[in-house]
Order: C-alpha cells, then sequence, then structure tokens
C-alpha cells in the first residue's frame, strides 16, 4: 500500500510561538494515519507559496500551519498549481479570521485531528489583479494595522494589539477619490475604508454582514465607507461599525466581481499582509476555487 503523502508548511513565528511545541504532537496524528509526512518551517515572507509551487503536485495534501498571512501565502501556490491537492489548516496566529469562519478548532491538535478526520468543503477564493486573497481585500482606515503591527506586541495582547493599533490612527484618517464598478453601477467618491471580504470575521469582529454570509455563494461582501463631511462624524461611523448599523456614510453589496480605479495609487491590504501600491485592482470571486479541510458536521 503506499503511503498518503502530506507537506506540512509551518510559520515558527507565528502567533505566540506555540507551534514549536506541539510539531510532535502533530506529526504523530498524520502518522498514526499512514501519511509520509515532510516538515517545512517557513524562513522568509512568500516561502510557503514558493515551496508549494515548487512541490506541491508531488502531495496528496498540504497542511499550513500559521496565521492569515501563512494561509494566504499557501493559497496563493494551491491556486497557481495546474493540479491542487485539497489543503489543511491548523491555525496559530493572532486572530485566524478565515478558520474561525469554516469553524476549524483554534486548538492545534484538535485542528490537526481536523486535517485527517475532517471533510472537504469547497470555499471560495478572491483574487485581487495577480494575487489571491481567501477573505479580505481593502484598503484605508486600519486595514494596515495587521500588518504594521509589531510581531512582540501581537503575541502579547492579541486581538487588543489591533484595536491599540488602530486607534493611533483615527485623528490621521485618510480618504481616497476612487471610481467604483460592479454589476453595472458606478460610484465615485472620497472613501476613507473600502472592504470586500468572504468571512464571518474581520479583525476578529464578527456578524457585521448578519447571518447571511456563505463561503461558497461565488459572493463578496462589500462594505464602502464615505468621507464625512464633517470630521466630527468620524466617531459616529466608528460607532455604527461597532454597533454593526450602517449609516448615510456606508454602503453595503454583494457581487462577484469589482473594478476600483484611482489616480493617486492606493495601498491595498489582502488578508491582513501588504498587497501593493495599486492604481487599478480588478477583483474576482473564485467561486468553489479551493477544497480545505473542517470539521465534521
Amino acid at each position: 500500500m503506499v503511503s498518503k503523502k502530506i507537506l506540512f508548511i509551518y510559520n515558527p513565528h507565528a502567533g505566540k510561538e506555540l507551534i514549536k511545541n506541539k510539531i510532535s504532537d502533530i506529526v504523530q496524528i498524520f502518522s498514526k494515519e499512514g501519511y509520509d509526512i515532510t516538515i517545512y518551517p517557513t524562513r522568509e515572507r512568500q516561502d510557503a507559496t514558493k515551496r508549494i509551487l515548487r512541490d506541491g503536485e508531488k502531495y496528496d495534501l498540504i497542511v499550513c500551519s500559521g496565521g492569515d498571512g501563512t494561509l494566504n501565502e499557501s493559497v496563493e501556490g494551491l491556486m497557481k498549481l495546474d493540479i491542487s491537492p485539497s489543503c489543511g489548516y491548523i491555525p496559530a496566529g493572532t486572530v485566524n479570521d478565515f478558520a474561525s469562519s469554516l469553524k476549524i478548532p483554534k486548538n492545534m491538535i484538535k485542528a490537526a485531528e481536523t486535517v485527517v478526520y475532517g471533510e472537504p468543503y469547497a470555499c471560495d477564493i478572491g483574487s485581487c489583479n495577480e494575487k489571491y486573497f481567501t477573505y479580505f481585500a481593502g484598503f484605508g482606515a486600519f486595514t494596515e494595522v495587521s500588518y504594521d503591527t509589531p510581531q512582540a506586541y501581537k503575541n502579547l495582547l492579541g486581538k487588543m494589539a489591533y484595536i491599540l493599533e488602530g486607534m493611533k490612527r483615527v485623528s490621521n484618517i485618510q480618504s481616497y477619490h476612487a471610481m467604483i464598478e460592479y454589476d453595472g453601477w458606478k460610484i465615485e467618491d472620497d472613501f476613507i475604508f473600502v472592504m470586500i471580504t468572504n468571512s464571518h470575521s474581520v479583525a476578529g469582529v464578527k456578524g457585521f454582514y448578519g447571518k447571511k454570509v456563505k463561503l461558497d455563494d461565488g459572493l463578496f461582501e462589500v462594505l464602502l465607507i464615505k468621507m464625512p463631511k464633517n470630521i466630527l462624524d468620524l466617531p459616529t461611523i466608528m460607532n455604527a461599525i461597532i454597533a454593526k448599523e450602517p449609516n448615510e456614510y456606508m454602503h453595503f453589496f454583494r457581487t462577484d466581481h469589482i473594478k476600483i480605479k484611482s489616480e493617486t495609487t492606493i495601498p491595498w491590504t489582502l488578508d491582513g499582509e501588504f498587497g501593493g501600491d495599486l492604481t487599478e485592482a480588478e477583483i474576482w470571486n473564485h467561486n468553489k476555487a479551493l477544497s480545505i479541510l473542517v470539521p465534521r458536521i
């Protein structure tokens, strides 16, 4: 009998570096089920993508462990393979939004058991120009917080690190003039925040879109927030976000395709990582493009 092969990629610095103490237990779970395991710790940004592009098609299953950024790199590699294996995910980051949406356990051992005993779920994946993302693309207020917040700060404070870092930026919120096109509609305005998501939570905040969010319906949930005429209205917008009650400055819709153009470059964020300085972004939803292992119902 030929053993099935796992490529296990993990980020040793993700979250509070707890993965280092769990490697042996995780490998034992895989080994007990007869898998032939290759272990690869990432050393630098895009390392997971490069390894999957080089060797991914040699394996039956690719498992990644880390935060949302590590998952993003792994998905980037998987989406560019001609034949893509199933994906397993063991969350080890600070927030792990996508794992929460898929009900993948936060406990690493239980997540590893989900990899071998779970069932495949075909979820949507997004692309922004040439780059892929799992659950978030956006720009504006607070979107830079995730990749600008120091790792040591995240390790110590968890979700609160993002909130504290975001609060520092309220006083210097910048607007971006952009033309947004979707489903035959055009909106041109000054925006302080644009969020395109496929997730039940973003930055650990759940339920903004209600209970109708599906990760396999071929549609993004999109939130646009316009620059208020009076800067004193910013706290009102913040309160509306926290209370999950859209107001006059917010525009919400669902779509599978959106174009955003601006005359000046805009710094984009994809899954909590820097996505590039862009004047044009074309975003597509790739329906049920990735098979990821989730708990059996």
